[in-house]
């Protein structure tokens, strides 16, 4: 549903009627039950907002979900081999017990920020990250230590970061994808939005996996170069008949902005 949104609905003053969700999210093999679910949760979660128009509903982001979006649009633009400047971001944090939801919080806004966990209670990450937006609205500041470091001798950094990543499973979901996506139908013999909505949804799940750590402390044979050149290849491909596609089948209402 967020794919659906973020790919033909953002930075658009308008909503998505719910029929037209579940016509085309179908299409991409998403149930109806389902595709009510999640809207349901992600309205729960400050996501969507409702806007009725007679006897319809409809959907449209919230200006904290554009923001989430912006970010992961932001992510899918940036190469894998990017440039590194050998900055690595440390994160220790204690809580106490009683705090059980806001350590799940802190934990699940660090695995998106491409921390891994060196240790007990120790993040790190390939970057100088900015921790204290990562932070906004938890209120657990002060249980929180946050350093900018490069490592010295003796550092291991290819054993640090073996340790600290599941580089097995990460490369295993590469090719996975490669695996799957090099045999699909090319769009002019399928459903165009279907496969753009599908493939822009794999990336984004790998994108949440991989936290895109520099290629010098890799293996050698390292998949996410490929997949992602096999990525924006089918990207390329698909963007505009999908847009066709999902310009004549969404019912859109417009609405009145916040962010105008």
């Amino acid at each position: 549903m967020l794919g659906l949104l973020a790919w033909y609905l953002y930075d658009r003053p308008v909503a998505l009627f719910s029929g037209s969700a579940i016509e085309v999210l179908g299409r991409a093999g998403v149930g109806e039950h389902a595709t009510r679910s999640t809207s349901a949760r992600m309205v729960d979660r400050g996501l969507l907002e409702r806007h009725r128009s007679g006897r319809r509903v409809y959907f449209a982001l919230t200006d904290h979900a554009t923001r989430e979006l912006r970010e992961g649009r932001r992510r899918i633009d940036e190469p894998v081999d990017h440039d590194w400047d050998g900055w690595w971001t440390l994160v220790a944090f204690t809580m106490p017990q009683s705090w059980r939801a806001r350590r799940h919080l802190l934990r699940s806004r660090l695995l998106w920020a491409r921390f891994g966990l060196l240790q007990s209670g120790l993040w790190i990450a390939p970057s100088q990250v900015d921790v204290v937006a990562l932070l906004e609205g938890l209120g657990v500041d002060d249980h929180v230590t946050v350093f900018h470091a490069r490592p010295d001798e003796p550092t291991d950094i290819d054993a640090l970061v073996s340790e600290a990543w599941d580089l097995g499973r990460i490369a295993s979901e590469y090719r996975s994808f490669l695996t799957r996506w090099q045999a699909r139908v090319r769009p002019s013999a399928a459903d165009p939005l279907a496969q753009h909505l599908l493939v822009q949804a794999e990336w984004l799940r790998l994108l949440r996996l991989d936290p895109r750590l520099p290629l010098r402390h890799l293996p050698r044979d390292w998949p996410a170069v490929e997949a992602e050149k096999l990525f924006r290849q089918l990207t390329d491909e698909l963007a505009d008949p999908a847009a066709a596609q999902a310009e004549a089948a969404l019912d859109l209402l417009p609405i009145r902005s916040s962010r105008a």
